[in-house]
């Protein structure tokens, strides 16, 4: 099982910038979505059939032109889930999980700290996250958690720890957080295979800093314990180029 993750920083952007294309080649059997920042009825969502899937499942943002998950499949799951139940995170569409016999994936887009009030409002977020889960994890043991979690888990993620140990996406509330998720019974797919320096999945658009890799690891892909036998290959797709970030692959022996 082939699943991708990718924050398009606007999936009408993306679809403009030949994303239909390049999900046909990837041929993901699952992709999750971050950030689409659209309405499903703002979306010709045969388009996404006729390139493979079918299922298409789309969590938005009540604020239009903001955050939304979604999730496309090859293949029906037996089971979809929009929201947390968390009336604050739902309100942003940021949770879409699709159930599949012997694994659950989910799109996950976790708040950015843009500022003072957003920070206060990641970390009720991440909080609260961590909570559900593991509440969730109980019924649903096999999970496999898609996304942005706008955080750097170590110095080796970001391109300048240094001078990046006060921003938001490296603090340290942030990073013993991300580091307690894992603890909590989450593999961080990529570093299991991966320990080489210089691996980001987002640039930002000032000072050429893609060209230059002066990029974050902010996308992961959190396999749970159990599905550790099965974990097969996880890598990061830098040559996509439809957002300031670039997808996520892991593949899974089931």
């Amino acid at each position: 099982m082939k699943i991708i993750s990718y924050n398009v920083n606007g999936i009408r952007a993306a679809l403009k910038k030949g994303f239909l294309d390049w999900l046909q080649q990837a041929d993901p059997d699952v992709i999750c979505l971050q950030e689409i920042k659209a309405q499903e009825e703002q979306l010709n969502v045969q388009e996404f059939v006729d390139a493979g899937y079918p299922y298409c499942y789309w969590y938005s943002a009540q604020k239009k032109g903001y955050s939304g998950v979604a999730v496309l499949c090859k293949t029906e799951p037996k089971n979809v889930v929009y929201g947390t139940g968390i009336d604050y995170m739902d309100f942003e569409g940021r949770n879409l999980r699709v159930d599949f016999e012997g694994v659950s994936v989910m799109s996950m887009y976790l708040p950015s700290g843009s500022n003072v009030a957003r920070i206060e409002h990641k970390l009720k977020y991440m909080d609260d996250f961590q909570n559900y889960i593991n509440d969730l994890k109980t019924t649903v043991p096999n999970l496999v958690i898609c996304g942005d979690y706008n955080i750097c888990h170590q110095a080796i993620d970001i391109h300048d720890p240094v001078r990046n140990k006060n921003v938001s996406g490296f603090l340290p509330v942030e990073r013993e957080w991300i580091g307690a998720f894992m603890e909590s019974g989450f593999i961080d797919s990529f570093r299991y295979f991966n320990t080489e320096p210089d691996q980001y999945s987002w640039w930002s658009y000032r000072a050429n800093s893609r060209a230059n890799n002066k990029g974050w690891r902010l996308d992961y892909a959190m396999v749970a314990k159990p599905l550790e036998e099965v974990l097969e290959r996880a890598v990061i797709l830098q040559e996509a180029k439809h957002s300031d970030h670039c997808p996520i692959l892991v593949e899974l022996g089931i």
